[in-house]
């Protein structure tokens, strides 16, 4: 079969199984099955070596322990922390409250990875008391789900993992990349914020006070080094994103159990447990994806996208913008973690022919993704906070829709001025870009 005839029985299958509601990780093993039977050279056999071969990756052995380093933060309480903290900074300015759901998302990214945790660690103290100050129910789900997605853009970002695990890419460039798109992301939501508070005449939270601020600062300290010892400890060496992965666990096992002593050892022990649950989900995403991906590079359908793409422009700028198309359209029914796995490999060599840089291409493809988690039918993050306001989610899309905007006007930013993704890696570790 040809390269163009197997990419079509794959993606045509892949649609229809969606579109039936199949869950996407049996989606993407149930599309390979015809090529099973209509190809005798790809066997069963090959694609669990393959599906072994991806579980090898020892930088994937991070996903669950950052994974439970999240999950102890969010019973430690640490979120009423950085929302006091958050409430002293930014509390004073009109629609306080919601400023304050953006500056906590972005804090808490620094330290979950994760945007599901964000949305329901946050949007379960926030909605709430957003609801109860007079905000319309609409803004309020569309602030916190369109702000917690900087969960998979703040380092450190599991997505980031998953595409540096599947890329080859380094981690710690990955991490230094994404700082700055997602502090734009969250100072482009805060004015939207604004802009809603002035012509809704929403409230300011508290005055400013000094002595409220620093004890606030105080009582959360210890929560916002987090990201700078992992960060930190990958960027300068000291420790691998694995590694990295455990000491986000101890530090934050140390905070929840011995210094704000939230956390028990029985509750750990059940922690653990659904951990284990949501780690061995997205670990069967990634294998499920890893077969799926090898049958179609088995075939060249990378060389076979580079002829047909590559022809079409060799502007980097204009082949960003069509990937950020693809991404956009399959983080509408897929979690990013199988996309990455299933994209990344296919783009890549379209990205390097056309000259971009391997950090510009995952920083664009992880913000692009990112609009996934507020967008139907998957929509994750826009699901868990209509679920805690108690509304439908297709209630609050006209809000959403102005935050993607904001978010978009970033995306076009990062894009047309790569300097924003990989000035501060060139700065700290040059060797990326020999």
């Amino acid at each position: 079969m040809t390269a163009g005839t197997v990419a079509a029985i794959m993606f045509i299958l892949l649609i229809v199984l969606i579109i039936l509601r199949v869950p996407v990780s049996f989606t993407l093993a149930f599309a390979v099955i015809p090529i099973l039977i209509l190809t005798p050279r790809v066997t069963p056999l090959m694609l669990l070596q393959r599906m072994m071969v991806q579980y090898g990756s020892f930088i994937l052995l991070s996903i669950p322990f950052f994974l439970l380093a999240a999950v102890i933060m969010n019973e430690a309480k640490i979120t009423d922390r950085l929302i006091r903290f958050s409430r002293s900074m930014v509390g004073p300015l009109p629609g306080g409250l919601g400023h304050v759901n953006v500056a906590v998302s972005m804090l808490f990214a620094g330290i979950s990875g994760s945007s599901n945790a964000d949305a329901a660690g946050i949007g379960s103290v926030l909605i709430p008391a957003m609801e109860k100050e007079g905000y319309d129910k609409n803004f309020t789900v569309a602030v916190t789900a369109c702000s917690a997605v900087m969960g998979n853009i703040i380092p450190p970002s599991i997505t980031m993992v998953v595409w540096g695990g599947v890329m080859s890419t380094s981690v710690s460039g990955l991490f230094l990349a994404g700082f700055v798109p997602g502090v734009m992301i969250a100072l482009f939501q805060m004015a939207l914020v604004l802009y809603f508070a002035l012509k809704r005449g929403y409230p300011r939270d508290a005055g400013y006070s000094l002595k409220e601020f620093v004890l606030s600062f105080r009582g959360a300290i210890l929560a916002l080094v987090t990201p700078l010892i992992i960060v930190g400890g990958i960027v300068f060496g000291l420790v691998t994103p694995t590694e990295a992965s455990l000491v986000a666990v101890v530090y934050s096992l140390i905070l929840g159990m011995f210094i704000y002593k939230t956390v028990s050892f029985n509750k750990f022990i059940s922690l653990m447990l659904d951990t284990a649950k949501l780690a061995s989900i997205v670990l069967f995403a990634v294998g499920c994806a890893s077969i799926y991906g090898w049958v179609l590079a088995y075939y060249k359908i990378p060389n076979f996208l580079v002829g047909l793409l590559g022809g079409i422009t060799t502007s980097p700028s204009l082949m960003l913008i069509i990937f950020v198309g693809i991404f956009l359209l399959v983080g509408t029914f897929m979690d990013s973690v199988p996309a990455i796995v299933i994209l990344g490999p296919l783009l890549a060599p379209i990205a390097e022919h056309v000259g971009i840089h391997p950090l510009h291409f995952a920083i664009v493809g992880v913000v692009s993704l990112a609009f996934g988690l507020v967008t139907p039918p998957y929509g994750l993050c826009l699901l868990i906070s209509s679920e805690i306001a108690g509304i439908n989610a297709m209630r609050p899309l006209k809000e959403v829709g102005l935050f993607l905007l904001s978010m978009l006007a970033v995306l076009l930013l990062i894009i047309f001025f790569p300097s924003l993704t990989l000035a501060i890696p060139q700065a700290f570790m040059p060797e990326l870009f020999l």
